[in-house]
């Protein structure tokens, strides 16, 4: 294993404080949706959830496999500890001069337990697999073509996320057919969304490799 410099060390914090506040925003302001083509309707979320996926893309690829899936163990405690404390927050009792925020509050973090774990689950399972499939094709593909190694994994791996999370919270509530088709545009417009992001992830790869020569070697 190829020792980290304090450059590198500091580097790998700040990407996981972005990969963090990505995920953080996606679960959160995601709750937001806007209007979209032939009436489609998009979930905020789509500008911070792709970038949650490609993280540990540009991760894995510099500092290597254990370094990716740390990200997406962090991420995982984090979405958990933020669930945690949402349902200790709902739980407590409301002081009167409060009481002008409660409703709005309530209805904003009163995740139910049903979409809490079907969050958890489909981010774990997907993510996971986005570092399996990440490093699966670039066994196959060596260590070029980033762009197309990192893709290829987030189609699989973002596929996974909307299927998991959709069906775990909203099978018995929707009709099938709203079910799959909510499901197919989530994908394809996350997916689509990542694919617009790949010019940032090899400026991140520029950035962290700066001064980190030889760290891609941990796979």
């Amino acid at each position: 294993m190829t020792q980290l410099t304090e450059q590198s060390h500091k580097k790998i914090i700040i990407a996981l404080a972005l990969y963090l506040t990505s995920l953080l925003a996606a679960n959160t302001l995601g709750l937001k949706i806007m209007p979209f083509l032939f009436d489609f309707h998009l979930s905020v979320a789509v500008f911070s959830f792709p970038v949650v996926f490609l993280m540990t893309d540009v991760i894995g690829e510099v500092f290597g496999k254990r370094t990716a899936k740390f990200f997406v163990l962090a991420g995982f405690v984090s979405t958990a500890l933020f669930i945690a404390y949402s349902f200790l927050s709902l739980a407590m009792p409301w002081s009167p001069e409060g009481e002008w925020a409660r409703a709005g509050y309530n209805q904003i973090f009163g995740t139910s337990i049903r979409i809490a774990v079907a969050s958890l689950a489909a981010f774990l399972i997907a993510e996971y697999q986005d570092v399996f499939s990440f490093f699966f094709f670039r066994t196959r593909f060596g260590t070029k073509h980033f762009w197309l190694r990192s893709n290829l994994s987030n189609l699989w791996s973002q596929l996974l996320d909307s299927v998991i999370f959709m069906i775990i919270a909203f099978a018995g509530i929707y009709p099938t057919g709203t079910l799959i088709s909510i499901i197919i545009s989530w994908w394809l417009f996350k997916v689509a969304m990542g694919a617009l992001y790949t010019p940032l992830s090899y400026f991140g790869i520029y950035l962290l490799r700066d001064h980190t020569t030889n760290q891609n070697k941990n796979i």
